[in-house]
């Protein structure tokens, strides 16, 4: 979010409809959060500008165009300074194989959601990434062998 806004429940079911239907028409989505459709647009602006809704999407099954293999990634790194974080960071962000990457707290430093089109693929990056030097101690790797729920981040 890129500057503090105040929200209150008509801007959490817009939220909350567009998490479900992001091609929702701007009558509809007035009509589904009981606004008129100029505020509810006025509204929608906001959340826009405020950096709350980050973009519109739409959910690909990918399996269905081609074959792919999902790996989970656990990540330790050898340092622990803001500069070893940075530099790993700025590599992954770099590696379109890393479709997401979260920073954790606890035994591991990062967890990395990986898609590549086959596990010689996934070695390849991680070959990759242990040759640029980019400060990897270890890494385990968990193929995804069935996605079992996959849903938006939940509102309040």
């Amino acid at each position: 979010m890129s500057k503090a806004v105040k929200i209150d429940r008509y801007d959490i079911a817009i939220l909350r409809e567009l998490q479900i239907n992001g091609r929702i028409t701007k009558t509809k989505l007035a009509e589904r959060v009981n606004l008129s459709p100029s505020p509810c647009w006025e509204r929608l602006k906001k959340l826009e500008d405020a950096g709350l809704i980050t973009g519109y999407r739409a959910m690909v099954d990918i399996r269905a165009i081609a074959p792919v293999t999902e790996v989970l990634v656990e990540i330790t790194l050898v340092g622990h300074k803001s500069d070893d974080f940075r530099l790993f960071e700025t590599a992954i962000r770099d590696a379109p194989q890393v479709q997401a990457c979260w920073a954790t707290g606890g035994g591991i430093d990062y967890i990395m959601r990986v898609v590549v089109s086959d596990v010689d693929a996934y070695q390849r990056l991680m070959d990759d990434l242990l040759d640029r030097n980019v400060g990897i101690e270890r890494y385990f790797g968990y193929i995804v062998t069935k996605s079992v729920k996959n849903v938006p981040d939940p509102l309040p």
